[in-house]
């Protein structure tokens, strides 16, 4: 039944559509036409038709159209008939040109793989070190960054919350040349396990110890007595010294570079938050968007961001 359905209804919806278009034309049509006057009617004594309106005792009269006015709309009328039938817009017809806009679009980026093909096959030929020092270069792929990556990470390069900046030297997965193209080609997938079951308790002694790495723990008992329970559930991944793993994407936990310090609230809600219902942060693979060859301008622009006086 459901396969009945699929094969008739576009053929439906697609009648529909051609009825209800030419249906609207061909009836605005036969008004203007049937309703046209072309002169003034006036009797014997000179009286000029009325519509029947008056207001203030002044009456409207029953004048023809306005030439001009007319043959405007004429010419609106042979307008959208022939825009009709040279383009896609009657249902499943596809006009007589076989023009879409898929065409066009494919077209256009055909048009600029071959004018800037050999542009970004040059820059890849040029290790990244070197090409963010190119300042041109940096200029067509500051317009890749911001067309492609700054929604996440910012016009500015410095995220927010949830999202990495990418100004500083506190690299999830390495601020290598090699480690930036592998995160642009590939993506990047983080997850921070939640640790609700540790109970509240627990975890506010975890909190606090997660602040003492940075010098910034508010009760320095309760720190102490998180730092077993840290060295059991969350060394493997941050270390034992909470310095991280580039290779898990664990983030150094002995910086001030908080990747979820929700805006206007206590660092220490935030570290309770995370540990108490974890984490999960995706990038998605850029490869497939912007291409390969454009990927290691990107990477050149990404890896001078962290490397500005």
């Amino acid at each position: 039944m459901s396969s009945l359905w699929n094969d008739v209804l576009p053929g439906f919806w697609s009648v529909w559509i051609i009825v209800i278009t030419l249906g609207t034309i061909v009836i605005s049509a036969w008004l203007l036409f049937a309703n046209r006057k072309t002169d003034k009617v006036a009797d014997a004594e000179g009286n000029v038709e009325t519509t029947g309106h008056a207001a203030d005792e002044i009456e409207e009269y029953d004048n023809p159209l306005p030439r001009w006015w007319f043959q405007l709309y004429v010419g609106t009328v042979i307008f959208a008939l022939g825009y009709l039938l040279l383009y896609p817009g009657l249902g499943n017809f596809a006009g007589l040109l076989g023009w879409t806009q898929e065409g066009q679009w494919e077209a256009e980026v055909a048009r600029a793989e071959e004018r800037y093909a050999p542009i970004f096959e040059q820059y890849q030929q040029v290790p990244i070190p070197a090409l963010a020092q190119d300042a041109e270069a940096m200029q067509v792929a500051e317009r890749l960054f911001l067309n492609n990556c700054a929604i996440c990470h910012g016009a500015n390069a410095q995220g927010g919350y949830g999202f990495p900046d990418l100004t500083d030297d506190a690299w999830l997965y390495g601020g290598t040349p090699e480690a930036i193209v592998t995160s642009l080609t590939n993506g990047r997938n983080g997850l921070m396990p939640a640790w609700q079951q540790l109970g509240e308790d627990n975890i506010g002694r975890l909190t606090q110890y997660v602040l003492s790495l940075s010098g910034q723990a508010e009760d320095p008992q309760r720190a102490e007595q998180g730092e077993a329970l840290f060295a059991s559930v969350c060394a493997a991944c941050h270390a034992p010294d909470g310095t991280g793993n580039q290779a898990l994407g664990a983030p150094n936990l002995t910086d001030d570079a908080w990747l979820y310090r929700q805006p206007g609230q206590p660092l220490e809600a935030s570290i309770r938050q995370t540990l108490r219902n974890g984490r999960n942060g995706h990038m998605p693979a850029q490869a497939a968007y912007i291409g390969e060859d454009k990927v290691h301008l990107v990477a050149a622009y990404v890896y001078g961001l962290s490397r500005r006086d």
